[in-house]
């Protein structure tokens, strides 16, 4: 064979080899993708790598004294790769730790955990899940501890998942305010509102995908960790927040009302202290699922009046001391009567009174003679205030503010009466506040805000405060005259039944009937109450709205008033700044006397006798006394009867005054030097068990 031939053979030789070859991997490349290809795609899913989201861990929610509302817990998945412990660790002690499984999770026996432990080693499974449920830290490390698993995850085997879960510490506290968010970014609250600060940056790392569809971290050096959320710091007292919500909790629930909501607001700052929202569920128990002091808006009702009294104290000459006869408490607008609550009217009425007695028809009269031929400006008078307005309010979802100017094509000739009366618009509990909030502020209107900062652990990042979004709401003249009137009405008006002796409350009721199908009725109303206390220098602003409560009381002196009350009493309670310091005839008179006040009447006795001092019981018996002066002589009262009510303590010794309340229960904080200045729990007050009082003593 010549030389041409035989390389002619050998390229002929490689050639066919070469399409062998290829065909042979056509074939399996067929064979894999298509004849076999279910199972293949089962095999490489089941032992792929790729690349998964590490969730970063979700900032804390904290109350204005640093409590938590929320906060993110980790917890733990168990998982177990059987094949990397040894034959001699693994059979020794298997036996132990299906036992102490079994006992932990109880969701098995142990010889059901021995067989599939076993079945998971033998079959060559990396990545078994153990239990049904997740560990929390402390259990977390008990399971680091047992047999096998103490050898930790290189030799052990053992896996912990971390997987974090949202704690709210205080349950269903403030819980609509706090809201939620799930994995497909919809949620409410505060959790939604500030989600981009919470949530943090997510990282990412290397997992392999093993037997029973989970995935197992390679632990990679190139994962990329999570940067965790900010902390979001909110304005709420989670004292207060207590107090307010179970008021509104036993109001809507003893007149089984549709729904109640309150807001308690810093007077000069905006900050929002309490706020509370509860819907009536469909086993009549009640719940925070709605935030209607945001976002729910209604016909006001006559907390409107305060600002138709604004617009005419500051668009007309109209003085308070004016005279309007309501006459029998009904007037015929066009087509269409407007009465007053109360039957057969009350005819003759100073404007002040028009104001204090709620008269629809006296406000409606008004508001008509000043401003019928003009009505625009009587709403631009109202509107130049900023009321009305969105408050652009750190929560989302805030409801739609609604004042009808003339030229809205549902402007009729009842529009001014009714609006002048809170009919025909649409407003906010938490918008009806900040105008009631800015008269107590001495008109400059504020912007409520419920979140003060964004943190870093210990370090703000960025900062709230309410923006001002009127210098002055009206002249110093009108705000004094307003705040008359909203004294008034609680002095001796639709709110007299919240008038107290210990501090002043300034307000105004408000009832309106519901707009049900597009049409008002009287069997159903939106009952408030909005207003500030104590009325001479105010702190708080608050509102309460209870929608449709049963029943004949129903009007907003009834049964929103006396939540207010509740609510301020025990900040009135609490807080010894606004307290009176004492009053005159608990002292005894200066001068030749000594500052004898009060304590044990045979101390004080044997004190002033051994002083030369006159001094005389006026009650028989009496073991604890206070002390009053009748011409030279001091005279004993009884001071301390026994009963189940707090007693008067302020002027006694720490030592006496800790000995009473103790004996009755009372837990005793102390503060200061001294005699017993103040006492945060009014005398008189009927005494529970276990209960804090704090004294202050100077």
């Amino acid at each position: 064979m010549n030389i041409k031939k035989a390389i002619l053979l050998r390229v002929r030789i490689a050639f066919l080899l070469a399409m062998v070859f290829v065909l042979a991997v056509v074939y399996r490349m067929v064979d894999i993708q298509v004849i076999n290809g279910d199972y293949w795609r089962d095999k490489a899913k089941e032992y792929s790598l790729d690349f998964k989201k590490i969730k970063a861990t979700r900032g804390s929610i904290y109350a204005a004294d640093n409590d938590l509302l929320a906060t993110s817990l980790p917890f733990y998945k168990l998982a177990f790769d059987p094949s990397l412990v040894d034959n001699e660790t693994f059979t020794s002690n298997l036996t132990s730790l299906s036992h102490l499984l079994s006992a932990f999770f109880r969701d098995r026996s142990p010889d059901e955990y021995r067989e599939k432990i076993s079945g998971a080693r033998q079959s060559k499974r990396r990545y078994l899940v153990l239990g049904n449920r997740s560990l929390n830290y402390q259990e977390k490390e008990e399971v680091e501890q047992w047999p096998i698993f103490n050898l930790g995850r290189m030799k052990g085997g053992v896996i912990f998942k971390k997987e974090d879960q949202r704690h709210n510490p205080f349950k269903k506290l403030a819980e609509r305010t706090i809201g939620y968010i799930n994995e497909d970014n919809v949620g409410v609250g505060v959790e939604r509102s500030f989600n981009d600060y919470l949530s943090g940056k997510d990282g990412e790392g290397l997992f392999q995908k093993v037997a029973g569809n989970n995935w197992k971290p390679v632990n990679a050096s190139s994962d990329v960790r999570p940067i965790n959320g900010y902390d979001v710091h909110t304005t709420i007292d989670i004292n207060l927040q207590d107090v307010a919500q179970n008021a509104l909790l036993r109001a809507v629930t003893e007149y089984g009302a549709a729904y109640g909501a309150v807001v308690l607001m810093e007077v000069k700052t905006g900050e929002i202290k309490a706020i509370s929202n509860l819907k009536r569920t469909k086993n009549g128990t009640y719940a925070e699922n709605k935030n209607f002091a945001v976002a729910e808006n209604n016909d006001p009702g006559s907390t409107f009046k305060l600002a138709s009294m604004l617009a005419l104290l500051e668009g007309s000459d109209v003085e308070l001391t004016d005279s309007v006869d309501t006459g029998d408490g009904a007037v015929q607008f066009s087509d269409r009567t407007m009465r007053d609550h109360k039957q057969g009217g009350y005819g003759m009425l100073s404007v002040e009174d028009v104001f204090v007695k709620s008269s629809n028809v006296g406000t409606a009269m008004l508001v008509d003679k000043y401003f019928g031929n003009n009505p625009q400006k009587y709403v631009d008078l109202i509107k130049k205030t900023g009321f009305g307005e969105l408050l652009d309010f750190q929560l989302m979802g805030e409801g739609e503010p609604y004042i009808k100017d003339t030229d809205d094509p549902s402007w009729s000739n009842v529009t001014l009466p009714w609006m002048s009366i809170g009919y025909e618009m649409r407003l906010t509990p938490l918008q009806t506040l900040t105008l009631y909030n800015a008269v107590a502020n001495d008109g400059k209107m504020i912007q409520p805000i419920l979140v003060k900062s964004i943190n870093r652990a210990d370090k703000p990042i960025k900062t709230f405060k309410s923006k001002v979004l009127n210098k002055k709401i009206a002249s110093d003249k009108t705000l004094a005259e307003l705040k008359k009137m909203l004294e008034g009405v609680v002095e001796r008006g639709t709110a007299k039944n919240i008038k107290n002796e210990h501090y002043k409350i300034a307000g105004k009721t408000g009832t309106a009937q519901k707009l049900i199908n597009g049409r008002y009725t009287w069997q159903k109303y939106y009952a408030s109450f909005a207003g500030y206390f104590p009325a001479e220098d105010p702190i708080y602003s608050c509102i309460v709205v209870i929608d449709q409560a049963d029943g004949w009381n129903r009007f907003g002196g009834d049964v929103s008033a006396p939540v207010f009350k509740e609510i301020a009493d025990m900040i009135y309670a609490q807080n010894l700044e606004i307290h009176d310091s004492f009053e005159p005839d608990l002292l005894a008179s200066e001068g030749k006397f000594p500052v004898i006040r009060a304590g044990k009447f045979d101390e004080l006795n044997e004190l002033c006798n051994e002083l030369g001092i006159s001094n005389h019981i006026g009650d028989e018996q009496a073991e604890w006394v206070r002390s009053s002066v009748s011409n030279n002589a001091i005279i004993w009262k009884e001071n301390h009867d026994g009963k189940q009510l707090v007693p008067n303590v302020q002027g006694m010794t720490l030592r006496d005054a800790i000995y009473i309340l103790e004996n009755l229960g009372l837990k005793v904080s102390v503060t200061g030097n001294g005699r017993v200045r103040r006492q945060s729990v009014s005398s008189g007050k009927r005494i529970e068990k276990g209960a804090r009082i704090q004294l202050q003593l100077g």
